[in-house]
């Protein structure tokens, strides 16, 4: 059965609102304000004639959300002028805008969030100390942009830094340094080659790190340890060592689909990690199942060439309390089908729930 959801008729594509990938959730408790572009929502005239506070005439302000200046999908070649001091939520994506000199936000300290995504930015006309004095500021969003670096003089309490789909092919020593308070960095679909040892010390506390589509050949070294969710898709991988995801404390998400994998460069002992809850290996050209850990849950095999399935690759023994959590299972896809399970795998995989083959 597939449910459809009617969507909004927005001006705006759903790709200029996909804001790298990952959900932007909001806490109306705070006053957070809608994500959704206005654009088709409101009538401008309407809110500018009943709205008593000062609005930039390329954006619209409206008055459920005082602190929010919608200047998104305008056409815009640069960030409007003169904008207010109340301002906090600041939407600017779907624009021309190429430059970020540092006299644009200077009145505007109380920011909290900037969305920039789906512009023209470049590295060599943002200012360095454009956004270092925005103390406040904790989402920076730049997607789909032309930075070929990672912006420099970041303000300390930032919380999420989604720079995916640009053209970074290094972080530079110092630029992430004092972010220990971002949780969320996404990377992905840039030119990274290789992670030096400097470039994450500071990151204390990222829980989700996506570095997909990028030009690694191997599993970057140097990585924060306290990433719970790590996503490395495709890169092109010349195989897992058994170190290569083994630095991390409690990593339980590890998305590795379209990597080139081949079940003999892969270690018996890559995956590891009783932390890890969910494994995806799909699309990759695997012959056989790797060892997994028995609390694995979700395990994603699927478009691969594996023709054979191995119980041991769940459980190394089976009884009472040595069984395999997994709860989902992918197959579909590889050169076997559901006749060739051995009749003992139930015993092992006794808690799954669905098993795709």
């Amino acid at each position: 059965m597939v449910l459809s959801v009617p969507q909004p008729n927005l001006a705006s594509t759903g790709a200029d609102l996909d804001y790298g990938g990952v959900p932007l959730w909001i806490n109306r408790l705070l006053g957070e304000p809608s994500v959704l572009s206005l654009q088709g929502r409101i009538d401008p005239a309407w809110h500018r004639a009943n709205n008593p506070q000062a609005c930039p005439e390329q954006c619209d302000c409206p008055i459920q959300w005082p602190t929010a200046l919608y200047c998104d999908h305008r056409a815009l070649d640069g960030i409007p002028k003169d904008l207010p001091h109340r301002t906090q939520y600041l939407f600017l994506q779907g624009n021309n805008i190429s430059s970020l000199p540092s006299s644009v936000l200077t009145n505007t300290s109380r920011l909290r969030w900037l969305i920039l995504d789906h512009n023209r930015l470049r590295s060599d006309e943002m200012d360095a100390t454009a956004l270092q004095n925005l103390t406040r500021l904790h989402y920076l969003f730049a997607n789909h942009n032309r930075l070929s670096a990672v912006p420099s003089g970041l303000p300390a309490g930032l919380r999420q830094l989604r720079l995916a789909f640009n053209r970074i092919s290094a972080i530079g020593a110092g630029t992430l340094q004092n972010l220990g308070n971002l949780t969320v960095l996404l990377l992905q679909g840039n030119r990274l080659q290789t992670i030096t040892q400097g470039d994450f010390t500071s990151l204390t506390n990222v829980h989700l790190l996506d570095l997909s589509g990028n030009l690694f050949l191997s599993v970057p070294h140097h990585l924060p340890p306290s990433v719970q969710q790590l996503y490395l898709s495709n890169n092109s991988l010349s195989g897992l060592g058994e170190d290569s995801v083994s630095g991390f404390t409690g990593l339980k998400y590890l998305r590795l689909s379209h990597c080139g994998l081949r079940s003999a460069a892969v270690h018996p002992q890559a995956f590891n990690l009783s932390s890890l809850v969910e494994l995806d290996l799909s699309y990759n050209k695997l012959s056989s199942i790797p060892t997994v850990p028995s609390s694995l849950q979700y395990l994603y095999l699927e478009a691969n060439r594996i023709h054979q399935f191995n119980v041991t690759s769940f459980c190394r023994e089976v009884g009472p309390l040595s069984y395999s959590r997994m709860r989902i299972l992918r197959l579909d896809g590889n050169k076997m089908s559901y006749h060739q399970l051995p009749p003992d795998w139930v015993y092992c995989l006794r808690v799954l729930h669905h098993i795709y083959i």
